[in-house]
């Protein structure tokens, strides 16, 4: 794997794509191979705008791995989402907890090597330019088959 190619193109993308101002508010890059030994953990492979700990990683990973999307909640950070749309490759989620009044949502996309998950605050026109962001990361990512 080229993690060099990965870390250019991540903080390339961050740094256009994650704070103030930007269509997200954090996100995370975790190395997940559904195909490989249990015994592979995922980690986090890069991160902006939160720090998620393993802890909290592991409990989402298991929610990915159930693969009951739309039966179960998650959580991320402090924040419990629900799934609200599923697709080939990537699902939305929306958080049940916030206090925003624009609310606060997920984009959570999968290549061939990584789970990318993508946080934003808003409601409808925030979610198309999250989705936007998510799509050309994803992109990079999927030209070096990753």
């Amino acid at each position: 794997m080229d993690f060099s190619f990965v870390h250019k193109a991540w903080e390339k993308w961050a740094s256009l794509n994650i704070g103030s101002g930007a269509p997200l508010k954090a996100a995370l890059l975790i190395n997940y191979d559904p195909t490989g030994p249990s015994r592979l953990l995922s980690t986090i492979a890069e991160q902006e705008g939160i720090k998620l700990n393993p802890i909290e990683l592991s409990q989402f990973i298991d929610f990915i791995k159930r693969n009951k999307l739309q039966m179960e909640s998650f959580i991320i950070g402090t924040s419990q989402y629900v799934v609200t749309s599923v697709h080939e490759s990537w699902f939305s989620a929306r958080c049940v907890n916030t206090s925003k009044p624009s609310g606060e949502g997920a984009i959570i996309m999968q290549t061939a090597a990584f789970l990318l998950i993508a946080l934003y605050d808003g409601s409808i026109a925030a979610a198309s330019q999250a989705m936007v962001a998510v799509d050309q990361f994803a992109w990079q990512l999927g030209r070096k088959n990753l």
